[in-house]
């Protein structure tokens, strides 16, 4: 029995995770997995008393065990949580407020535990106020993870243990300039935005032919999974449109990119325009800053459409007094400290740094993103941007033994991921660019001396002046093989 105080052997821990969960729960470093203890504002601690800079944890919004969300939870839990079948007053000035933030076509709030959920419950509104069953997503998205959600996500269904695509899922090019469809090679950006908008209008017409029109189109407001991806200026407005002319609905996903990660705006949605209003809102992770809360946010016409069908709707744990306290809470600090300004001002220092970076570092192809949502696209060659695949993997594993804690994602797992708590200091980007900097160097050294020996076998001498770079560690071009 677990008494608060019995600490366990991490070997111990593993063998009974081993045991007693399901095999298809992954951790992060499976090589080496992380037992974490205790955390704090951006830095996790593992059992051995080590100290992680944490770029990776956009469920802590606002900050690992920030103490006055802790406090709001533990005031609220101390007087009441129950059912939120019951009035209370915590669900309706958490809903009126967070709706301020929204524009106002967007005024109806649903609460649940999840961004699973909340996708899940959009999709039912969605299908229950079009009459329609068709679904636009865009390649390599990842919406949820229950059944319906899996079977819009390509980054699921089409990967091993999917089953495919359905005949009612449509799948249009995402907007990915650097490496997608269309590129920057050959277009410029307002000819990006109508070749990728005019794949969901090809999409649209096809649903329309077949099925009489489109249920939903849906899209993170900037793709995470598909390797931290900023559509094109125009985009959205462009298929907002053609998707509506279909009969359909369009759903922003701001399950990873709200609450102000981007700096600019609240929401991610609205940095492709002012005018760009989604007809559903999807809200997840950094909602109770590791909490489980999530909301749908709709129109009152969606909304009075998914109840005039007299079918009940309610959800027992969803904005319940605490989930609602700490959501308040998360609120009070974005908005108190200041932390979509921070988000922009760190994330515009790193992306400086990181661009900086690309001109003495040859496996950065591209850097992108905005506020606290960066990526970093690792390529063996920037002429044909192959993805550097293994390198990636190999800068993860070294940052993790020097205590900083990033991912890699993207299709081919290339794009360093860039998405820590919004309170992600200048301390912190410092330590993460010098420790990536480090790395990367110590990658070309390694690679100009197995070029410099390769050479020596051949011409039986060593060429001075290449040995003279490795010195002073300027083979800038070359990327190791790993």
């Amino acid at each position: 029995m677990m008494t608060g105080k019995q600490r366990l052997e991490k070997e111990v821990t593993l063998e009974l995770r081993n045991k007693y969960i399901g095999p298809s729960c992954k951790l992060f470093y499976r090589d080496d997995p992380l037992k974490i203890l205790r955390a704090s504002g951006t830095y996790m601690y593992d059992e051995k008393g080590h100290r992680y800079l944490d770029c990776i944890n956009n469920v802590c919004h606002v900050g690992h065990c920030n103490p006055y969300v802790v406090s709001a939870a533990m005031q609220q839990m101390a007087v009441l949580n129950t059912n939120s079948r019951f009035l209370h007053d915590n669900l309706v000035l958490y809903a009126e407020r967070l709706l301020t933030f929204f524009p106002k076509e967007l005024c109806v709030c649903f609460f649940v535990n999840s961004g699973s959920e909340a996708n899940d419950l959009a999709l039912r509104m969605a299908r229950t106020h079009t009459g329609k069953k068709d679904v636009i997503t865009l390649d390599h998205a990842y919406h949820g993870h229950v059944s319906s959600l899996i079977d819009i996500s390509p980054y699921k269904f089409n990967h091993p243990g999917g089953e495919g695509q359905a005949d009612w899922v449509h799948v249009a090019p995402v907007a990915d300039v650097y490496r997608g469809k269309y590129t920057d090679k050959d277009y410029s950006l307002e000819e990006l935005s109508e070749k990728y908008a005019d794949e969901v209008k090809q999409l649209c017409d096809k649903a329309t032919k077949k099925s009489g029109g489109v249920c939903l189109f849906v899209a993170e407001s900037m793709q995470s999974c598909g390797g931290q991806i900023v559509y094109p200026p125009g985009y959205l407005r462009q298929v907002y449109k053609h998707v509506r002319a279909a009969g359909g609905l369009c759903l922003a996903d701001e399950v990873q990119v709200g609450f102000g990660r981007v700096g600019s705006h609240m929401w991610a949605f609205q940095t492709q325009g002012d005018d760009i209003v989604p007809d559903i809102v999807t809200l997840g992770k950094p909602m109770g800053n590791g909490h489980p809360i999530s909301a749908v946010i709709t129109t009152r016409e969606v909304a009075d459409s998914f109840g005039a069908t007299g079918m009940e709707y309610f959800n027992t744990f969803g904005g319940n007094p605490v989930s609602a306290a700490i959501a308040d809470a998360v609120l009070d600090v974005i908005e108190n400290e200041k932390l979509r300004e921070n988000a922009t001002m760190i994330g515009s220092y790193l992306k400086q740094e990181f661009n900086s970076m690309k001109q003495k570092h040859g496996i950065i192809g591209d850097v992108r993103g905005q506020g606290m949502f960066l990526g970093v696209d690792l390529v063996k060659n920037r002429k044909t941007r192959e993805p550097a695949t293994a390198e990636a993997a190999y800068i993860n594993k070294r940052l993790k033994e020097q205590y900083v804690l990033l991912s890699c994602d993207g299709p081919s797992r290339n794009v360093l991921k860039f998405k820590p708590p919004l309170v992600f200091s200048l301390n912190d980007a410092k330590e993460l660019l010098e420790k990536l900097d480090n790395i990367m160097t110590e990658m070309e050294v390694a690679e100009c001396e197995v070029n410099d020996a390769a050479k020596s076998t051949l011409n039986g001498t060593v060429n001075s002046h290449h040995k003279s770079q490795i010195s002073n560690g300027h083979c800038s071009d070359i990327q190791v093989k790993v």
